[in-house]
């Protein structure tokens, strides 16, 4: 038994077998999001390219109409970003109600600048602030009262548009102002760059680029977003930590109706009226703005998510959907973009759980 004991210990040990670079470099596809995304947005492109180049589309996939796609992009990347935050805050995080602050705030800004003719930087500044405050509910409610999120901002969301219905008797604001504001969507040359590529929107620089800048710089580099992180990730050893949890949630909330009030003037600006349903027409904004967050690498249990992520998923649904409507005559393109966003949600999730499993070590 000795000499068995001995002879095993004297034993070579097997060295590990490290994973081929193939399998890193997949490994690496799967588990960091943005890498993945850049994939999936060049796939995305490239495919609908050659379509349109075989006649397939109904009209050219090109850089021209790339561009004036940004337009769709801008309030729901926007509102991906307000999600974002109220995610990462953990404990079930969500925010329902953004359609519902972008039509209730535009119709503030349509009353403020349409009909009470307030300057456009009053107005504008008004109108975050009603957004922050309508945020500042749901935080309150979820952090100090206990609500669930999803009841919370559920609930939030049915008032506030009920609201927002209520302030013109259902009728938008289309006053002369209003209809001015449609100037600042155009689309603009780059300076230095003129005709090398496509005009863009002129709201991609004055609202989407230095919004996405503030938002990383504060959930990147400020002691808030570290809490923030923190708090979701665990909120009792936060709390141990002297991190103020609820009022870390607080803000959270604040935040992404903040940012639903930017959302509600790009909005009025695009649609040259102040709508009252302008966030919940349709399907609303509320899911895409969840879809893309999650599809960015937002995990819905809190404490991950990378601003990178969400701006190249936002730009991954947008072309993607810009596509589909191309390969598609009549209303058949509308569900067929409803259909990938299901199955871009439910990639992300598995997505999501592949993560987690490689990060304890699973197989």
């Amino acid at each position: 038994m000795t000499t068995q004991t001995a002879s095993a210990r004297k034993q070579p040990e097997t060295p590990e077998r490290r994973p081929g670079l193939g399998r890193r470099l997949l490994d690496l596809v799967l588990t960091e999001r943005v890498p993945l995304l850049a994939v999936l947005l060049v796939v995305v492109v490239l495919w609908f390219y050659i379509l349109g180049q075989q006649g397939y589309l109904v009209a050219p996939y090109d850089t021209d109409y790339l561009a004036s796609a940004l337009d769709t992009m801008v309030p729901l990347c926007l509102l991906a970003l307000a999600e974002l935050f109220v995610i990462v805050s953990g404990r079930g995080g969500i925010d329902l109600s953004v359609g519902s602050i972008v039509s209730l705030s535009g119709m503030a800004f349509g009353v403020l600048v349409g009909q009470w003719q307030w300057p456009i930087l009053p107005a504008l500044l008004a109108t975050v602030l009603v957004g922050a405050v309508l945020g500042a509910v749901n935080g309150l409610l979820i952090a100090y009262l206990g609500f669930p999120a999803l009841i919370a901002t559920l609930a939030t969301f049915y008032a506030y548009g009920a609201v927002a219905l209520l302030m013109n008797n259902n009728a938008p604001i289309s006053t002369k102002p209003i209809q001015d504001l449609h100037a600042i969507t155009r689309p603009i040359s780059i300076p230095l760059l003129g005709d090398s590529i496509p005009d863009l929107p002129l709201q991609v620089a004055t609202f989407l680029l230095p919004v996405g800048l503030v938002v990383w710089l504060l959930v990147n580099r400020t002691v808030y977003g570290r809490k923030l992180y923190a708090v979701g990730t665990n909120d009792v050893a936060a709390r141990f930590a002297n991190i103020p949890v609820r009022r870390s949630r607080l803000l959270a909330y604040l935040t992404s109706g903040l940012l639903s009030g930017i959302v509600a003037v790009v909005t009025v600006a695009q649609f040259a009226s102040a709508r009252p349903d302008a966030g919940s027409v349709g399907n609303g904004m509320a899911l895409p703005a969840i879809t893309i967050a999650v599809l960015g690498g937002v995990a819905i249990t809190g404490g991950v998510g990378r601003v990178a992520g969400v701006i190249l998923a936002a730009l991954l649904v947008v072309w993607l959907n810009a596509g589909i409507l191309l390969a598609f005559e009549g209303s058949d393109g509308s569900q067929f973009q409803l259909f990938a966003l299901g199955a871009l949600l439910i990639l992300s999730a598995l997505l999501n759980a592949y993560s987690t499993r490689r990060g304890r070590g699973g197989a």
